[in-house]
């Protein structure tokens, strides 16, 4: 078996492994991406303590019992610990059921529905400081309210002090982590069915990935 993050996080057994090796690509691409988002060449647009301090609040806004968030909540405290307590404590007013927001479209309106918006407050914007405070706001937006996202909204990054590539590796941090966060689940869901086992004794190639269907 290998040994990447997902396999760690969703505990991977045999059975689970064998059917993650039936799309070696999708498994292959996770990790890569992991490692350019938290073991990047350079860390000058985004340190590596806001990026674990925002996967931390990103995968946080499951719920502090998913795996994932438990996994990145660990790294924001190893890498952070006094900012990383400042984002669990932001979690138990952030965390909604999503996603939610108002659509703009023409005839999409009557779809449109209400949720949290989050915004740290002074406090704790003092204690995160002004970037990793705008980056909790966005990171927010993009996991519950990806609909309402706007040119305005990287605006307030901007203002808050992050350039054009970190902007664009906070969003990265996010859309990885959401992907990654689904597959984790869905195979820990099918190793509790007793599933897996079940679909890997599948012998059709053409037959389509369990895995990419739980993402």
């Amino acid at each position: 078996m290998t040994d990447d993050i997902v396999d760690r996080i969703a505990e991977v057994t045999p059975g689970l492994d064998a059917l993650r090796r039936r799309r070696p690509i999708t498994r292959e691409q996770l990790q890569a991406s992991f490692d350019a988002l938290f073991r990047p060449v350079s860390v000058q647009h985004a340190s590596q303590a806001e990026r674990e301090l925002i996967a931390a609040f990103a995968t946080g806004l499951a719920g502090a019992d998913d795996p994932t968030a438990l996994f990145y909540a660990d790294r924001a405290e190893a890498a952070d610990p006094e900012r990383a307590a400042v984002v669990r404590a932001e979690l138990a007013g952030a965390a909604a059921t999503g996603p939610f927001g108002a659509y703009t479209e023409a005839g999409l309106q009557g779809e449109s529905t209400d949720g949290l918006r989050y915004a740290p407050d002074a406090t704790a914007t003092d204690a995160l400081g002004g970037r990793l405070a705008a980056a909790l706001a966005h990171a927010h937006l993009l996991v519950l309210r990806p609909r309402e996202a706007s040119a305005a909204d990287l605006g307030r990054l901007l203002d808050a002090g992050w350039t054009p590539d970190g902007i664009v590796t906070v969003s990265q941090l996010v859309s990885f982590l959401a992907f990654q966060q689904r597959v984790v689940t869905g195979l820990r869901v099918l190793a509790a069915a007793g599933l897996a086992t079940a679909t890997t004794a599948t012998t059709d190639p053409t037959a389509a990935s369990t895995e990419e269907e739980a993402a």
